[in-house]
């Protein structure tokens, strides 16, 4: 099923933006040594490109030029004539003409991220993202959240889906029709983590590719309904040291969290109302992100807790000795698929950074319906409620020195400029009429 392309066959060279969104240029295949060195012209202002048409106010205007150039390590080449899938597009990464990397690159964020990671703590990341989406190809019927009934709906999508998604060099976890109608989630094993957020790319776009041959749409909006079941992204993670040895797990620690990785997770929680709007990055997506919805609604940290920004996830019986604490794991339940992959896992890494600098203590764990404690409580444990808006999130993080110390100061001016510009356009829009803007969008 992998092609055999014309010299003239186009491949696209894609960046993954602060919109979330696919954007890049179109080269022939014939062309693709070539461009391996020299890369494509790109344009700055291009990163100011919301998913609603407009251009948010730009520093640069017209100015400037930059390399996008593609990493073949993630190109995807599939033809399936029969599935109506064809695609044929490659991640790039975009630099200043001195070679060195474009701030607003995402995937170079993330790049930095984790070699600063590993010059200065010796750790590195694996990762999995596991995705929650709508798809519109089958009835849907409240009640059938989970149900055989509900797989049975979806025909042939999942299996097409999970076969596509191999034939791209992904290994399919499970699938699940999820709790909503229409609504499914599918998890691929884990990997490093730069590649794990090119894996999320990757399935996004192929999902919606045989979601589109079915005659069909796939979105990763946050909400498609405020009143509806939210889709959130939520990431698998685990640190190792450079053998590749994990250092998550201490029996001697309570919960079992390991004092660097309780560091880690400590930066994570402390600096999360400051980066939220990285991995929650829409109007909508705070209409998820309340108490009661499993999803984040505190920074907490909590043992096999679906309600916790940050929880300990569970690891099977079966497993034992250097088993189990190779699968001891936590999971990010704050993020959606309105962010870039690339953004969420920087944003987790650099704050987590600054936990293992600092040698903060593990959090405490939480095991109650944080709603119920008032706020001397709350602030005792050092929990704080969320933002509850794109615009409260922004606010956050345009006042935070620690981000601008960890992204730059010229990415986080023009991160808030995308993002104010998306808020704006929503301003005058009922939450229906938002949700179905995302819907479409994503």
């Amino acid at each position: 099923m992998i092609s055999e392309r014309k010299e003239t066959d186009l491949t696209m060279v894609v960046s993954s933006d602060m919109a979330g969104q696919l954007r890049g240029k179109a080269m022939p295949h014939s062309a693709r040594s070539e461009r391996a060195t020299t890369g494509l012209g790109w344009t700055p202002t291009n990163t100011f490109i919301t998913s609603f048409g407009p251009i948010a106010e730009s520093p640069w205007g017209a100015l400037g030029d930059l390399i996008l150039r593609p990493d073949y390590t993630t190109h995807v080449d599939i033809q399936v004539p029969e599935y109506g899938v064809d695609e044929n597009f490659v991640i790039g990464n975009i630099f200043n003409f001195d070679q060195t990397r474009w701030t607003c690159c995402l995937r170079g964020q993330l790049m930095q991220a984790l070699e600063d990671l590993r010059e200065q703590h010796g750790l590195v990341v694996t990762a999995a993202f596991e995705h929650e989406f709508h798809y519109s190809g089958c009835e849907g019927q409240p009640g059938l959240g989970y149900s055989l009934r509900a797989l049975r709906r979806l025909g042939e999508f999942p299996n097409r889906l999970t076969e596509i998604l191999a034939v791209a060099g992904l290994v399919p976890d499970t699938f699940m029709p999820e709790y909503g109608p229409g609504q499914c989630e599918m998890t691929i094993k884990p990997n490093g983590a730069l590649r794990a957020a090119d894996d999320a790319v990757i399935l996004r776009e192929l999902t919606r590719s045989v979601a589109r041959g079915m005659g069909a749409n796939a979105s990763f909006a946050p909400m498609m309904d405020p009143a509806g079941v939210g889709n959130g992204v939520h990431i698998h993670f685990s640190l190792q040291d450079l053998d590749g040895n994990p250092v998550n797990f201490d029996d001697a620690q309570p919960q079992g969290v390991s004092k660097s990785a309780g560091s880690f997770i400590a930066g994570m929680l402390r600096h999360m109302p400051d980066y939220l709007c990285m991995t929650a990055p829409s109007v909508a997506s705070y209409y998820r992100l309340t108490p009661h919805r499993w999803s984040a609604a505190f920074n907490n940290f909590g043992l096999q807790d679906r309600e916790a920004a940050v929880r300990i996830c569970p690891v099977f019986p079966d497993a034992d000795g250097a088993d189990y604490q190779r699968k001891f794991h936590f999971e990010f339940r704050a993020g959606d698929g309105a962010a870039s992959p690339y953004l969420a896992l920087a944003a987790l890494i650099r704050s987590g950074m600054s936990g293992l600098e600092e040698e903060l203590t593990t959090p405490q764990v939480t095991a109650a319906d944080l709603t119920t404690l008032d706020g001397d409580t709350l602030a005792e444990k050092q929990i704080v409620r969320l933002p509850q808006s794109l615009d409260s999130a922004l606010d956050l993080l345009a006042a935070s020195p620690w981000a601008k110390d960890a992204f730059g100061e010229t990415f986080v001016e023009a991160y808030l400029a995308h993002k104010r510009c998306e808020s704006a356009i929503m301003a005058d829009l009922s939450p229906e009429e938002i949700c179905a803007k995302y819907a479409r969008a994503y």
